[in-house]
């Protein structure tokens, strides 16, 4: 499903952290930590069918408030962090969109069949063999 990138990515806000990890001085100073957020409610990109869609699969990405969210802090820099945070949100929107395949019921051939089967009575043959018969 085709939408608007431009106008969906003016719709975005975002946040900035001190990002953790090494870096010495550099990081208690420099916010380079990107958050960015995105209020599902208030867009105008998408149609209904296709939020509904969109709050089911990003489920687990959005808060009790309705807003979506995605941290990038893998580059050094907050412009990198920036970019990356948009690449990957566009990435998560645009796969939630897909239409999945229906899965089509198919029963296993002849010959699966035939091997389980066998497997099956090699297993019993060999637990009776096993079986202590005391005749006498």
């Amino acid at each position: 499903m085709n939408f608007d990138e431009a106008q969906l990515q003016k719709e975005f806000s975002f946040r900035t952290a001190r990002s953790g990890g090494k870096g010495g001085q550099n990081v208690n100073k420099v916010e380079t930590k990107v958050e960015l957020l995105w209020y599902l409610a208030g867009t105008a990109v998408f149609t209904e069918v296709q939020m509904k869609q969109l709050q089911s699969r990003l489920k687990h990405r959005i808060n009790s408030e309705g807003v979506f969210s995605v941290t990038a802090s893998e580059a050094r820099s907050q412009l990198q962090n920036k970019e990356i945070a948009v690449s990957k949100a566009l990435a998560l929107i645009k796969q939630a969109l897909l239409k999945q395949k229906v899965r089509k019921a198919t029963k296993p051939n002849k010959l699966a069949v035939q091997n389980r089967l066998e497997s099956k009575r090699k297993q019993a043959l060999k637990k009776i063999s096993r079986n202590k018969n005391f005749d006498i």
